[in-house]
C-alpha cells in the first residue's frame, strides 16, 4: 500500500499525504509547500509516508 501512496505522492503530493494523515497539520503544510514549488511538495510527501 505505501508503494501507491508514494506514486500518489509523486503526481498529486497532497493526495498522497491525505491518504497517510488525514486533514490535519501536516497536509495543510504540504498543500502550501506544494503551491510555493512542486518538487518541495513531492519531498515533504515522500517523508510524511515513509516516516509511518
Amino acid at each position: 500500500m505505501d508503494l501507491i501512496r508514494i506514486l500518489l505522492a509523486i503526481l498529486l503530493p497532497p493526495l498522497g499525504v491525505l491518504l497517510q494523515v488525514g486533514l490535519g497539520l501536516h497536509f495543510w503544510i504540504n498543500i502550501l509547500l506544494t503551491l510555493l514549488g512542486y518538487i518541495p511538495g513531492i519531498v515533504h510527501a515522500v517523508w510524511i509516508i515513509a516516516r509511518r
